[in-house]
């Protein structure tokens, strides 16, 4: 994802996975928020199950997690944040 980083074109820091038939534990995904107008975040899938994921925000909320849909880009619903 060129350009990520501003005008310098720097490659974007993450490698995201946006198969949902490839998911695994540990890949990186790209998720949105119902409640938060498709705003991109960055989670890392801690369960995948047939027809949801669950993901984690990362190291600043080390207990949260999130169910997210199981599609490219998982949906989380805004009541779970």
């Amino acid at each position: 994802m060129k350009g990520m980083g501003g005008d310098g074109g720097e490659d974007c820091p993450f490698q995201f996975n946006f198969d949902p038939a490839t998911f695994k534990v540990g890949d990186t995904v790209s998720y949105r928020v119902s409640t938060m107008e498709d705003w991109p975040f960055v989670g890392t899938l801690l369960e995948v199950h047939a027809d949801h994921v669950v993901i984690s925000p990362g190291p600043t909320e080390p207990d949260a997690r999130y169910k997210g849909t199981r599609e490219s880009r998982p949906m989380v619903d805004g009541s779970e944040i």
